[in-house]
């Protein structure tokens, strides 16, 4: 199981709420090119972070982002409709799943298995959520059809996906970069 002292859990929150903040859509012209990295922070946040109130917390940020963006920012309002409500699910699907594998967690290379689950769970649920909400509740369809339905998935889960891949990537390097430092600073001192 995955336990951290609540230092490094206000750090690393306030890293993810950072990424969140620079990744989300366009709300920041100069880091467009940087991959979205909501679907990440969530699972990240569920994984690392234990207080309860770290989900809804997420989730007013991210509505506060899209929100800002929409009136001020010059963002299209184009997703913003009933199926926006879809988000929450979606997201929390990802959060439990992070919970779910910090659960198992161990400092081993067999970690990569539950980790790859939950990963691949956690964003398939999500994007069952957000985009088929989109596409069945938000209206913007005239005709539906899974043939279309399907399509749209092919287009659009790969990049999302591989998104969160590259993140949780990153994020496992720097985490096993951390804790060799970690033992190794340990040795030493038990050494002495």
């Amino acid at each position: 199981m995955l336990t951290l002292s609540t230092r490094n859990q206000v750090a690393i929150g306030a890293a993810l709420v950072l990424l969140l903040i620079v990744t989300r859509g366009h709300h920041l012209s100069t880091l467009h090119n940087l991959p979205g990295a909501s679907w990440a922070v969530f699972l990240l946040a569920g994984i690392y972070l234990r207080p309860a109130w770290v989900l809804p917390g997420l989730l007013a940020l991210t509505w506060g982002l899209d929100f800002v963006a929409f009136q001020w920012g010059g963002v299209s309002d184009f997703c913003f409709s009933p199926a926006y409500l879809l988000l929450l699910p979606a997201y929390a699907a990802l959060w439990l799943a992070g919970c779910w594998y910090a659960q198992r967690y161990r400092f081993e290379w067999s970690t990569l298995m539950p980790l790859t689950l939950a990963t691949v769970v956690g964003a398939a649920i999500c994007e069952l959520f957000s985009s088929g909400g989109f596409y069945l509740f938000s209206g913007r369809f005239a005709e539906l059809s899974w043939a279309e339905f399907t399509v749209r998935e092919l287009t659009y889960f790969p990049p999302y996906l591989q998104s969160l891949a590259f993140y949780v990537g990153v994020a496992a390097i720097v985490h096993s970069a951390f804790t060799v430092v970690h033992k190794a600073t340990n040795q030493q001192k038990a050494a002495l």
